[in-house]
């Protein structure tokens, strides 16, 4: 059944083409006055294919004209001979719904048949370009009245606002440095998205659940001093305009054939970047505390036991020591206890901040020897000597596992090169014999 299927398709095919081929032949024989003359005869009959073939021919606006100047003329003679019901002015009187045009006469004659011819469907796609133009301008005039738009509304915050920004941004100069040690994108980016989106995130409703999701994180990576969570939300909406640009920018300046297309994955780049980045900056600080804590804490319990209390004692910590995440976090615990905090909530607050396991052992030590009166000077001793074996556990941990993490890079890179310098000169010598 299937063979006899594809046999008939294919004879049918065969009859289909020599068809057009003989019928090319014929037309290129004839006059263009005898070929509409031919396709209007057909076109009249129901073969709607040739009058999309007769609406090309009317395709060029002059040829059109002329065609439709001759055909009243006709008409106006033939009137004047009382000659009625002539196809002549029944056509031109036709043209009136296509505003005198025979091309559009015959591609809506065309368009209009239901059988599914291929001239048919080109027909009805010419008929609705004039639609898809007037879509095409109303999607024009409505992007240029957004842009208008969008550029009056930033005009009026920039100059509404220019005077609090300046104050604002006086009153940060000092903050300058903390931001270059933060990377380069912050530091680019903090001007822009500081002066147009931040004030865009004051306004929202829902900003507290971002202030209380990116409030942790901020802390604990040190950022509270230079972005808000509302900064931080900023930053990322501002990332997503951000990235695109670098990117077209990028292209542009070195000549790269890079598929625009990537431009929607660096536009989802640019509003998840600032998670990544500042969960290595949290991982980065946590690390500097761990490797500082053993010396921070020792220098605490020897300060308490030489008579010193807490806050003395901290501040004796942050003298000696180079200035590191510890020290900071130190700093933080003396202005909280200065201004009216409790010593307990101070620590409390410490081991919010960091979320370590370490700092929150230590302030749950310290807060338990507040609690009952203890002396800290032992208990520190104590803290002192775990956090050691701690991080020297973590040490002979990492070292364990250095082999493994090893064994992959040496199989793929290590082994193939040395067996390429090993046999290379055997295989050359075989070679060449």
């Amino acid at each position: 059944m299937i063979k006899v299927a594809s046999g008939l398709i294919k004879i049918i095919l065969i009859f289909v083409i020599s068809a057009n081929v003989f019928a090319q032949a014929r037309y290129n024989d004839m006059s263009e006055r005898e070929l509409v003359d031919f396709y209007r005869e057909s076109c009249e009959k129901g073969y709607t294919s040739n009058c999309y073939q007769l609406a090309l021919l009317y395709k060029d606006p002059e040829k059109d004209k002329a065609a439709v100047a001759i055909l009243q003329r006709d008409c106006k003679k033939l009137v004047e001979k009382d000659v009625e019901n002539s196809p002549v002015c029944e056509l031109t009187n036709q043209l009136a719904t296509t505003g005198g045009s025979l091309n559009k006469f015959y591609l809506k004659k065309a368009c209009s048949d239901s059988k599914n011819y291929i001239g048919n469907k080109f027909a009805c796609d010419e008929l609705n370009q004039k639609g898809d133009f007037e879509g095409s301008l109303l999607i024009y005039y409505t992007a240029l009245i957004l842009s208008g738009l969008a550029v009056f509304i930033i005009t009026k915050t920039v100059f509404q606002d220019e005077d609090q920004y300046q104050a604002q941004e006086k009153l940060e100069d000092n903050k300058q440095d903390d931001i270059k040690k933060h990377g380069f994108i912050l530091q680019v980016s903090r001007p822009f998205f500081k002066r147009y989106f931040a004030p865009i995130v004051q306004s929202m409703k829902n900003k507290k659940t971002f202030k209380e999701k990116y409030r942790r994180p901020l802390a604990a990576a040190g950022l509270t001093s230079v972005l808000t969570p509302e900064d931080f939300y900023a930053f990322k909406l501002f990332l997503i305009i951000g990235f695109p640009i670098a990117f077209a920018a990028t292209r542009s300046f070195i000549g790269a054939d890079w598929p625009m297309s990537l431009i929607p994955v660096t536009t989802i780049v640019g509003f998840y970047y600032p998670d990544f980045w500042i969960k290595g900056k949290i991982q980065q600080r946590q690390k500097e505390i761990i490797m500082n804590m053993p010396f921070g804490v020792d220098m605490l319990a020897l300060s308490v036991e030489a008579g010193l209390d807490f806050i003395a004692a901290m501040a004796k910590v942050i003298e000696k020591s180079k200035k590191n995440a510890l020290s900071e976090e130190f700093e933080i615990v003396i202005k909280e206890i200065k201004i009216g905090a409790s010593r307990a909530e101070a620590l409390r607050n410490l081991a919010w901040r960091v979320d370590l396991i370490q700092i929150s052992s230590f302030s749950a030590t310290l807060v338990a020897a507040d609690s009952v009166g203890a002396s800290i000077g032992p208990i520190l001793k104590a803290l002192s000597l775990e956090v050691r074996q701690k991080r020297s556990s973590e040490i002979e941990k990492a070292g364990a596992t250095a082999a493994t993490k090893i064994l992959f890079p040496m199989m793929f890179l290590i082994v193939p090169a040395v067996m390429i310098i090993v046999a290379a000169p055997l295989i050359l010598e075989w070679v060449g014999r």
